[in-house]
């Protein structure tokens, strides 16, 4: 692996809001009392977390309102973004000591002196919220109740958004939330991922309770306690009158006679839920037919040897010089390429279209413009404010794109063998977007068989699914190895008749098989909250035993359809085993037991663990077992030959790899993971893993670490953190940029002057970070302004003249060229925080560098800029960047809902999405986890 040296490392006006008058009561208020005893914890105060915006998610009517017109808050709905905003600001000077000003006490249960509430849902569970964070620390003395209180919990922090999720799985985001174009987007983007009817939520749930034996039945015990206690709080908030305010904005319930329902919630949601957040998070592999029109472009321009070159170059499977997790050689082979490829299905150049999914459109649905027709439905005078909330959506447009296997989330792992305890300490966390409420939410739950605290993912909390139990803490990042599929389907007609594109049944082992149609009808009304006219339209997709279609086309001139095959479709939820077992103590006590629990998680996922004596790794998934000779990175014949081994439709299985081929490491010296490369042969199931990755923003950091010693959590946070401002442009091609152009004098003054801002900013670090906390000004803002105007411009100009626009075109289609934070496509959209994780910086270094000679593992085939000559490179360069150093702070930073055009810092600043009624202050930009832990254990059971 090629190594770098790295540039440096307002008030509350509860009279005026009580004088509209309350139809909506608040949750009545519960007495502090002792707290429950925690269950054993060897952390002994040096386990800390942290999760923005707040631990508590819901908001009645009167204090949506109440925020709307005088910017007040619910307690504990916004009391976590001052400290993680500020680490931004004092990481610097941060000591073990000072970590508490930036992270929560993540200890076991709640000090006496320290409990705000304490309820009783049933006699069997109480739940404890402290007086600084709310959270909820559950503790039961039955299995049951345990559960039982999780959800009710999870009732009373985000019953609005776990509502909103389980419509978004099942397809029925605008029936039930209102025709705003975002919200059509979302359930379009999602419904065709995970097509379920009801029968086949109902059959995933009884797969698990009966083919995973006691801990199966357990596990849908524990989800129906769990629902049981969602159900419970309710029914409870609805009679009471401290229901989520959204539901009154949306139309489902009257606030001033409360007619209406909060829809009852049952097991098959959570199957629903899952299917959102494994597609989000833990999906990996697919997008095979853009894959293979970017090779056909290849070969078209280069012909057939040396296009096939090209285009393998810029795939970078397997790239030498990509940052790996397992950085001591480890090899762990799985989805390569094989030597010469059979089966390969490509299509006729000029062949593709995706399959049409929306029909019947009518009233709004029909529109054509940008803006919808609209409707307005006036509101009580008093609840003017909240007229048109939702008008652009529950989620703005962009906030997800499941299509797009975005991988989040990071994590910084030091063996005890470098630390200054002699204790590993771990700094690692999910990278989940910003949303308000979050996605996430905070709990520990205590009771028969379960110890643990951490976040989990609202709707499916049964256990803790990011965190620490007694003597051990486990994170996660997003995997994406290729556990996706395409096949390429003959089509034929059940008459015998020549079949066509069009054609609705297709060829299965000899058969004409006609394709089930799913079909989801969606209408609306406008609301209070979206005010977009009446509308309906049909979604329709077909779905083969090889998965569903997703495009029409033709290969040797015959008719066929690409489907996607996802090895976790039909097996949603069956992960709950692993993360059963991983809030079990009895089931997990050391790093070796921690690997056998992940393993029972399928989908793809980097699971990362630390106790008081080991750190460990394992890569989870349920990768199937492909023919050899089968390319994974292209379209597959829809043929016995080529499926997965012993695969079986009708139960949507196959034989997946062993465990034992799995990556995986105890006692590394240290891991660093950032959705890179995870070891070497892995294969990436996508572009974009090659020399310069943002992984690499860590491992530089940790690499030194190690060397020098005695790492504390400190330390390692102070790592992160630096990470988290560094423009990976800036620390890592930059150098390259500025060695081309330094190769020569630069003689215009104008020029001369951009270089030497952007060389004083790389030496400075190529941060983007504010002069000083709060100041909303970067340092060298006219650098920071040059790269983002420069890098597009750049890299255009040197790779499309060489590449030509349709190969050009069709490359970017698979990998974005730039992801920096205010570019507006980064994993969740604009203002999303996470950044840095796709572009072409891998190439535009191995281009540069083979340019000025160096030497390169795994180069371009080609060389691109100024056609590979060093002088007609830089003058490439310097072109580009006299274009952009033109480029007013207006025409970079163009503005948008939250900033202001040529507001720099605001462009970058991280917004929490809106899910609810709630909105808070914008963030300075941090690349770094949502939730994110920081922990050192200093002993052990």
């Amino acid at each position: 692996m090629r190594r770098r040296t790295t540039g440096r490392l307002r008030a509350a006006a509860t009279a005026a809001l009580f004088a509209l008058g309350a139809a909506v009561l608040a949750p009545p208020p519960t007495a502090a009392a002792a707290a429950p005893p925690a269950g054993d914890d060897y952390c002994q105060g040096q386990c800390g977390d942290i999760l923005p915006p707040g631990a508590s998610g819901n908001a009645t009517l009167m204090q949506i309102l109440g925020n709307k017109l005088f910017g007040t808050h619910p307690p504990h709905t916004s009391d976590q973004i001052a400290p993680y905003n500020a680490l931004a600001g004092g990481y610097r000077s941060l000591t073990d000591a000072t970590l508490t000003d930036f992270f929560n006490d993540a200890s076991f249960g709640v000090p006496k002196d320290q409990v705000g509430s304490v309820s009783t849902p049933r006699p069997d569970v109480t739940i404890t919220r402290d007086k600084k964070t709310g959270v909820p620390h559950i503790k039961g003395t039955t299995r049951y109740g345990t559960e039982y209180g999780a959800g009710y919990a999870a009732g009373q922090d985000r019953l609005w958004l776990m509502d909103l999720f389980r419509h978004i799985g099942r397809g029925e985001l605008t029936s039930f939330a209102g025709g705003a174009p975002a919200n059509q987007g979302l359930e379009q983007q999602f419904w065709p991922s995970a097509p379920y009817t009801e029968a086949d939520l109902q059959a995933q749930v009884d797969a698990i309770r009966t083919q995973y034996g006691a801990r199966g039945e357990q596990a849908m015990a524990d989800a129906q306690a769990y629902v049981d206690g969602i159900n419970a709080y309710r029914e409870q908030s609805k009679k009471g009158r401290y229901f989520p305010g959204e539901y009154v904005v949306t139309g489902h319930v009257n606030a001033i006679t409360n007619a209406g329902e909060i829809q009852p919630f049952k097991l098959t949601d959570l199957i629903a839920l899952a299917s959102v957040v494994g597609g989000l998070f833990g999906n990996g592999g697919g997008g095979e037919v853009p894959s293979a029109l970017a090779l056909l472009s290849a070969q078209q321009k280069y012909g057939l040897e040396k296009g096939t070159k090209v285009w393998e170059s810029f795939r970078e499977r397997n790239d030498p010089e990509a940052v790996k997790t397992l950085h001591d050689g480890q090899s762990f082979p799985y989805a390569v390429k094989p030597a010469k490829a059979k089966g390969t299905a490509l299509p006729d150049p000029g062949s593709v279209t995706p399959e049409p999914l929306v029909f019947d459109r009518t009233g709004a649905a029909a529109s054509k413009s940008a803006t919808p027709p609209r409707d307005p439905v006036k509101a009580p005078e008093k609840y003017r404010e909240l007229e048109g909330m939702f008008k652009d959506g529950v989620l703005p447009k962009g906030s997800f794109d499941p299509t797009q296997h975005r991988g989040m989330s990071n994590a910084l792992l030091v063996s005890g063998k470098h630390t200054a305890s002699g204790h590993p300490v771990a700094v690692f966390g999910p990278q989940t977007g910003y949303f308000a409420p979050q996605l996430l939410m905070l709990q520990e739950i205590q009771g028969p068989g379960i110890s643990a605290r951490g976040a989990s993912f609202a709707g499916v909390g049964m256990y803790v699914q990011l965190g620490r139990g007694q003597d051990y803490a486990w994170s996660a990042t997003s995997a994406g190895q290729d556990i996706t599929d395409t096949y390429a389907v003959d089509l034929c007609n059940a008459d015998g008749s020549k079949p066509t594109e069009q054609s609705t049944s297709y060829r299965y082992h000899g058969q004409c098989l006609p394709m089930e149609k799913l079909e989801r009808t969606n209408s609306w009304k406008p609301t209070i909250a979206d005010p977009t006219a009446a509308g309906s339209y049909r979604m329709r997709v077909f779905r083969t035993k090889y998965g569903i279609v997703t495009h029409r086309a033709t290969t040797g001139g015959k008719p066929v359809a690409y489907t996607a095959l996802r090895t976790t479709y039909g097996h949603e939820a069956d992960s709950i085993i692993g993360f059963q077992m991983l809030n079990d103590p009895s089931s997990v006590h050391d790093a070796k037991s921690f690997q056998q629990a992940a393993q029972h998680i399928g989908y793809a996922f980097n699971w990362f663990y630390a106790d008081s004596r080991d750190i460990a790794y394992y890569n989870s998934g349920l990768n199937p077992v492909r023919n050899p000779d089968v390319d994974p990175a292209l379209p597959v014949q829809a043929q016995p030959a080529y499926e997965w081994k012993d695969f079986d439709p009708a139960t949507h299985t196959a034989a997946y790899t062993p465990p034992a081929q799995h990556p995986q490491s105890i006692d590394q010296d240290y891991y660093v993971s950032w959705n890179n490369k995870q070891a070497k042969d892995y294969d990436s199931a996508g572009f974009g893993n090659g020399s310069v990755h943002r992984a690499n923003l860590l491992d530089d950091r940790v690499r030194r670490l190690v060397r020098d010693g005695g790492v504390t959590r400190a330390a390692l946070t102070r790592a992160m953190a630096d990470a988290a401002l560094t423009d990976l442009r800036g620390e890592d091609v930059l150098p390259d940029l500025l060695r081309v152009i330094g190769s020569k004098p630069v003689t215009d003054p104008a020029l001369r002057t951009a270089v030497q801002q952007l060389d004083a900013w790389r030496r400075d670090g190529a941060q983007r970070r504010e002069t000083t906390p709060g100041s909303h000004a970067y340092a060298h803002t006219d650098a920071v302004r040059l790269m983002d105007a420069w890098w597009p411009k750049m890299i255009e100009q040197v790779f499309r003249p060489g590449l030509g626009t349709d190969l050009y075109q069709a490359l970017t289609a698979n990998l974005t060229t730039d992801e920096s934070p205010s570019a507006g496509h980064g994993p969740t959209g604009a203002h999303a925080g996470s950044a840095f994780q796709y572009g072409w910086w891998s190439y535009a270094d191995k281009d540069l560098r083979a340019v000025l000679g160096d030497r390169v593992q795994g180069p371009l085939a080609v060389r691109y800029c100024g056609g590979g000559d060093l002088s007609a490179c830089r003058d490439t360069l310097l072109a580009t960047l006299q274009q952009a150093a033109a480029q007013t702070p207006d025409r970079v930073y163009p503005g948008d809902d939250t900033c202001k055009a040529g507001d720099q810092w605001c462009a970058d600043a991280i917004v929490h999405r809106a899910v609810g009624g709630l909105t808070h202050t914008t963030m300075t930009w941090q690349n770094r986890p949502t939730y994110q832990q920081v922990v050192e254990f200093p002993s052990h059971r």
